[in-house]
């Protein structure tokens, strides 16, 4: 099964939302490039299909870490299998058709050959987080805890200078957990081309 396959086949089986059939029927289309799109220009998940698999190893990690015991039962984190996948599946959707493949210039044993790689280029240029929430609620509904996990995946990496990431870990934990399963897939999981 191939990461397409697998990330179809959670979101089906997890996600039921009203309207989130609609948004997997964009994922599928011409007009999404999500299965094919890259995670990143030139780290994490860099190459064609990282995003889909970038994905799927943010909600394994995200699983995972909820299924400790200290985080059960001394943290409290309890969610629901569907708001699992809504976050971690769909935390980056903000990368959908921003990635542009193109060749530049790099020397290799002394001689310049071009090379492929993925230039940005964000028609919406709304934000990283605040994207991905702004799209996702034009197709269902998000909790408030989802929409903060989502906002927030990004922890403290983001410029934040009114410490909203700090609150958003306080007050809705699901945001820590999802940076943290973020931070993990993407220094451990994903590869570098």
């Amino acid at each position: 099964m191939d990461n397409k396959e697998k990330f179809i086949q959670i979101y089906k089986e997890k996600i039921k939302r009203e309207g989130a059939d609609k948004f997997l029927d964009y994922l599928c289309s011409a007009h999404s490039d999500f299965f094919e799109a890259p995670a990143s220009t030139r780290f994490h998940g860099n190459y064609k299909g990282g995003l889909c698999e970038h994905s799927l190893h943010v909600y394994e990690c995200l699983k995972a870490y909820l299924d400790r015991e200290q985080v059960k039962d001394v943290y409290k984190m309890n969610y629901t299998d569907e708001t699992i996948a809504i976050v971690a599946l769909l935390h980056d959707i903000c990368k959908i058709n921003v990635y542009k493949e193109s060749t530049r210039n790099k020397k290799v044993n002394d001689k310049w050959i071009q090379v492929p790689y993925y230039e940005f280029e964000d028609k919406l240029p709304f934000g990283h987080g605040e994207k991905s929430v702004y799209i996702l609620q034009s197709y269902f509904h998000l909790t408030r805890e989802e929409a903060f996990a989502i906002r927030y995946h990004m922890g403290f990496s983001n410029d934040d200078p009114k410490n909203n990431v700090g609150y958003s870990f306080e007050h809705y934990p699901l945001s820590f957990a999802l940076s943290t399963a973020d931070m993990e897939a993407t220094y451990f999981l994903d590869q570098v081309k």
